[in-house]
């Protein structure tokens, strides 16, 4: 009988592996990166995906956008370039073999920069793809994460090196196969562009009533236009992404700063509580009171947060 062969392990799990000694997000010293571990197989949750080289050294994740799946392991990585709602699946990952990685924000900034300089040109040609996208991890990138990862043992390093090796990693990535499509997005005369300062509009005015004609003559696109480049990038339309906002900003009001059902609900903009749990529980899959007392890992209790289960 031959014996199954193990899933696939990437080298960059050897400096994941001593830091991350159980389940959850770890936040390091270098500005940006993230480490994670998970133990076993989970659904979806939600969450909100910013900028973002995501790699994984050993298991496997799939991220949803608009109803899209991107599944990505340790020789694919995974790459967004908006603020994009989210859904995360941990598809391959045990005790034994845990599934983990890392999380790098990347600067905007410093990949218009690196475009710049470098004289790559951006790539003139009709979007077809959401803001994630899956690709192809070369020898180049791998390297020069390598070496981020190791100064994680050198923290004295870390000021000086840090800066170096993650200009590196963005002209790296630039040079993989999902260069051309992270070009185009950053050209300041793109729809990626327009689209990435319409959302982060929203992130600041969700509170505010929208009307499209308006957010689409701020970033100097028409109505039509607009409309349907942000639905293709994000999965959503811009409503659907204010209700987003909306409905996590709330989650996070209830669940840090206790406040109950209503007072959430008039925070984030909404004029109706029953409205608001109504939305809160199409997210989520429950009741706003029910779902913050899970998360709390309390007994539920309707009356503790002002409203009635529904």
């Amino acid at each position: 009988m031959i014996p199954t062969p193990l899933p696939q392990e990437s080298p960059l799990a050897r400096h994941i592996d001593p830091r991350v000694n159980a389940p959850g997000d770890f936040a390091t010293a270098i500005p940006g990166l993230t480490l994670f571990r998970r133990d076993q197989p989970a659904p979806p949750v939600v969450c909100m995906i910013e900028p973002s080289l995501i790699l994984v050294g050993r298991g496997e994740k799939r991220l949803w956008v608009g109803g899209e799946g991107y599944s990505y392991d340790p020789s694919r990585f995974l790459v967004t370039s908006l603020d994009l709602p989210a859904n995360s699946e941990v598809m391959l990952a045990s005790p034994e073999r845990p599934c983990v990685g890392f999380v790098l924000k990347l600067d905007v900034s410093m990949l218009a920069e690196v475009i710049t300089k470098s004289g790559l040109p951006a790539k003139r040609q009709p979007s077809t793809g959401t803001g994630a996208a899956i690709g192809s991890l070369s020898s180049a990138l791998e390297d020069a994460l390598d070496r981020l990862l190791a100064l994680l043992d050198e923290p004295e390093a870390i000021p000086v090196l840090a800066p170096l090796i993650l200009r590196e990693i963005h002209y790296r990535l630039l040079h993989t196969d999902q260069g051309p499509p992270l070009r185009q997005m950053i050209a300041v005369d793109g729809q990626g562009y327009r689209i990435a300062k319409a959302i982060d509009w929203l992130k600041v005015n969700y509170t505010d009533a929208l009307r499209i004609d308006d957010l689409a003559a701020r970033v100097q696109m028409s109505a039509p236009t607009f409309h349907h480049h942000f639905r293709q990038l994000t999965g959503m339309s811009p409503l659907q992404y204010q209700k987003w906002l909306r409905l996590n900003e709330a989650r996070r009001l209830m669940l840090v700063e206790r406040l109950d059902v209503s007072r959430a609900a008039f925070a984030v903009g909404y004029e109706s509580p029953s409205q608001f749990s109504r939305e809160y529980g199409r997210l989520f899959g429950t009741a706003p009171s029910r779902d913050i007392a899970l998360l709390r890992g309390q007994p539920f209790e309707a009356e503790a947060l002002g409203t009635v289960a529904n």
